[in-house]
């Protein structure tokens, strides 16, 4: 029986330490205490790692500020604050150090002496050391004889198999970094992408960085990218690295970190992260250290996240500013019902389609009555001494690949094929088949015997069409904008859903899997036929030209999905890298206008290159969506571009926002130059549109066993409470308020809970459902932390 395994993709943000309660230690040289990102307990000796990130600029920062800067003056500058930490907090430990694309090191210190590092002079921020994890279903695989190499359809389907074959772009010469569980190089499908060096493993801290034991993420996203075997990735001739960061029991932001440094500095093209937490913050170290990579021209790919449908669910470090975030769609198909009738009174409910080569093989078997013959498992020998010509093959499941069967039976003559199950169960759609095959059941395999055994040898079809599904974004596909940056995400979207790649050999090598964590590595690849096709573009160049040429996704009512669900939309390589024009960026935010403040002017600018050997005259056109009697754009017409040159185009929009409902509006920049036309999207918000007063709610345990508790308000809250409920056997009862604040600023709100009841008692044993209530401007939200679990001598948070 085949199933699909199913990934989450995006990695959970697991919180286990205790946090830090507002307060602040001494101040240092520069004046002021370092800013401390995280929840710690600065009265525990209990250690924990965090990330410490110096004043002192990185090499790319430096280069790209113009800043002096050398690896031997960082090092010096950093070994000054290593020494200074190590005489305030005597008991730390240094464990990974960074120059590259974030300037510091990771630390392990115990919570009582983060006072004391925060006043260390050269620090600038504390960052905590947040744990990755895949969320994964065990996974049932596409075996042997399942498999078929058209069940890829999604590299064909985005028009990567037109590169290959009109442009002759196979990503060759390109390197992918696969950052993630490892890669099994060994794999048939994936050891061509390999060369003598393979990469790095940061979990077991040595140079194999083969997929861990019971781990496949990371080869099936590799495969994504660069297949080139049974299966094609998008650019199959794409080489590949593989860092490992996350091991059986996840990875952490020390090792991501670190890999996007060593990536960087082992000079790839692109790095792919199909990873991050579901913090919905732009400024987390490896959010940083991405937006530098991309500054060192290192095309970076991450997925954009799992917790859709609802606006503000994208996680870091799909929030990073520079990076190119990927949302997730599932491509379209024409479904299709089959009976099939043999003679009266004998019903065949489990007939389905299993495969065809093309819907019009398949419709052709309608309004025919056809021989079948029984070919037994239908291995090229049981055809020997059969004749199928023109007629359907009736096969048993079992010792041949179905592709195999059906391929033997077309050799035949055969038309078509049912193909019934040799055990209970379904059996899987196999797309590709190359004759028009129905599935049925073992049941209804041994009711078409017996109708041959009494002599009824013929067969009719009744197949029709039942939907057309278009290519839609997956419901599980987080969405933006994102806080506080208000920037659209995703940039762009992939297919992500029923995505079948290449799985180490003790998982059977291939799976269908579906997250944006199998979206974005579809981008990746479309990132390395852009670069073979245009070795001089940097890495602005790639981002722009795959949203500029990307097709926007529209809904099963005809109506184009919002940017912060689709981005630009879904990625097309062939228009990517044949596009003569590039608009820098490939997405725009105007900001937030105040209702209350009434006209309102932003401004924004663009960037246009003409890529083309003529002097080309654009006509511009900005068009709102809805609201544009009380909004006003001020650009350009039109715009001449010499060949090869680049000009900047301001665009000037006025907000009369008193006369706006509170919401999103969304418009789209038009550059047309005869038949090419590019589109931006484009948003304005009004007032704050269900931006969240409360994000998240992260909970902890103290050493004396009292609830820490972390809440992220991202604009800050009017009012703030924190709510404990137990779920009784009778009734949801609310038990206690016992935090509540007022006129919160936005960040991190830090606060502990003694686990006693409103009046002071220890809890009754039970279980309690923890919460966070914010209230700003008249807006509320609620968001659930945890579940606390109470026995007579135990307290512990459950599991999700």
């Amino acid at each position: 029986m085949f199933t699909r395994v199913i990934l989450s993709v995006l990695a959970i943000l697991l919180v286990a330490g205790s946090f830090a309660p507002p307060g602040s230690a001494g101040n240092n040289k520069s004046g002021k205490n370092a800013e401390l990102l995280g929840s710690y307990d600065l009265s525990s000796s209990d250690s924990v790692t965090v990330i410490v990130e110096l004043d002192e600029p990185s090499l790319s920062e430096a280069k790209h500020k113009g800043k002096p800067q050398s690896k031997g003056n960082l090092k010096q500058k950093r070994t000054q604050v290593k020494n200074d930490i190590a005489n305030a907090a005597p008991n730390s430990e240094i464990n990974r150090e960074y120059d590259t694309v974030f300037s510091g090191f990771s630390l392990e210190v115990p919570q009582d002496e983060l006072s004391a590092l925060l006043k260390t002079d050269g620090v600038q921020a504390v960052y905590p050391n947040i744990t990755y994890e895949a969320n994964e279903f065990e996974p049932e695989l596409v075996d042997e004889e399942s498999f078929s190499p058209a069940m890829m359809d999604s590299a064909p389907f985005i028009g990567a198999n037109e590169v290959w074959e009109n442009l002759g772009v196979t990503g060759e010469g390109v390197t992918v970094a696969i950052i993630d569980t490892g890669v099994d190089y060994t794999h048939p499908d994936l050891k061509h992408a390999f060369g003598d060096y393979l990469g790095y493993d940061f979990v077991d801290d040595n140079d194999d960085p083969q997929e861990g034991p019971g781990q496949y993420h990371g080869t099936h996203v590799a495969g994504t990218v660069a297949a080139n075997g049974a299966l094609q990735g998008v650019a199959p001739d794409a080489s590949l690295i593989g860092y490992r960061v996350l091991g059986p029991n996840g990875g952490t932001t020390q090792d991501v970190v670190a890999a996007i440094e060593l990536a960087v500095q082992d000079e790839v093209d692109i790095m792919n992260l199909s990873l991050g937490n579901s913090l919905n913050d732009a400024d987390f170290a490896t959010s940083i250290a991405l937006d530098w990579a991309m500054s060192e021209n290192v095309v970076a790919v991450v997925a954009n996240g799992n917790s859709g449908p609802n606006n503000w669910t994208v996680g870091s470090p799909g929030t990073s500013r520079d990076a190119i975030s990927v949302g997730a769609t599932q491509i379209p198909y024409n479904a299709y019902n089959a009976d099939i009738f043999t003679s009266n009174g004998v019903e065949y409910p489990s007939a389905q389609v299993m495969g065809h080569p093309g819907e019009d093989e398949l419709l052709d078997l309608n309004g025919e009555e056809l021989e079948f013959v029984d070919v037994g498992l239908a291995g090229s020998v049981d055809f020997d001494d059969v004749d199928v010509d023109g007629k359907i093959a009736l096969i048993q499941r079992g010792e041949y690949p179905f592709v195999e069967k059906a391929e033997n039976a077309k050799a035949a003559g055969a038309v078509g094929a049912i193909l019934y199950n040799n055990v209970e169960g379904q059996q899987p759609e196999i797309p590709g088949m190359d004759v028009p095959t129905i599935m049925t059941s073992q049941e209804d395999g041994q009711k078409l015997l017996s109708e041959l055994e009494a002599g009824n040898n013929t067969v009719a079809f009744d197949i029709g069409f039942d939907q057309e599904v278009p290519e839609s974004m997956a419901d599980f596909s987080s969405r933006g904008p994102v806080a506080p940056t208000w920037m659209i995400k995703p940039d762009v979207s992939a297919p992500g859903v029923d995505i079948v790649s290449t799985m180490p050999a003790d998982f059977g090598y291939y799976a269908s899997l579906q997250g944006t964590s199998m979206a974005a590595p579809h981008v990746a690849g479309v990132a390395a036929l852009a670069l073979e096709a245009n070795p001089d573009w940097e890495v602005q160049h790639v981002k722009s030209a795959i949203m500029n040429t990307a097709e926007p996704v529209i809904d099963r009512d005809g109506n184009p999905y919002p940017f912060n669900t689709q981005g630009a939309g879904s990625v097309r390589p062939f228009d990517a890298i044949t596009t003569e024009t590039l608009v820098t960026p490939g997405s725009h935010t105007f900001g937030v206008f105040d209702k209350e403040n009434g006209r309102q002017t932003e401004r924004e600018h663009f960037e246009v290159t003409n890529l083309s050997d003529e002097r080309k005259r654009y006509d511009i056109d900005v068009t709102f969506h809805d609201g544009d009697e009380h909004i006003k754009v001020n650009t350009s017409n039109n715009l001449n571009v010499q060949p090869g040159k680049t000009q900047k185009v301001n665009t000037v929009v006025q907000v009369n926002a008193s006369e706006l409902e509170a919401g999103y509006y969304e418009a789209t920049i038009s550059l047309t130059h005869g038949d090419e036309v590019i589109e931006v999207p484009s948003i304005v918000f009004v007032m704050e549109p269900d931006y969240p007063r409360v994000a998240n709610l992260f909970l902890g345990m103290t050493g004396d066993g009292n609830v820490s508790a972390e809440a992220y308000l991202p604009g800050g809250a009017d009012y703030f409470e924190f709510w404990v409920y137990r779920d009784g056997s009778d009734a949801y009862e609310l038990v206690d308020i016992p935090v509540t604040a007022e006129n919160l600023s936005a960040g991190y709100f830090q606060f502990e809970w003694d686990v006693t009841d409103a009046d002071g008692k220890e809890l009754a044993p039970g279980e309690y459902d923890l919460y966070a209530y914010a209230e700003k401007s008249g807006q509320e939200d609620l968001v659930l932390g945890g579940t606390l679990s109470v026995t007579e001598d135990h307290i512990e948070f459950l599991e999700d």
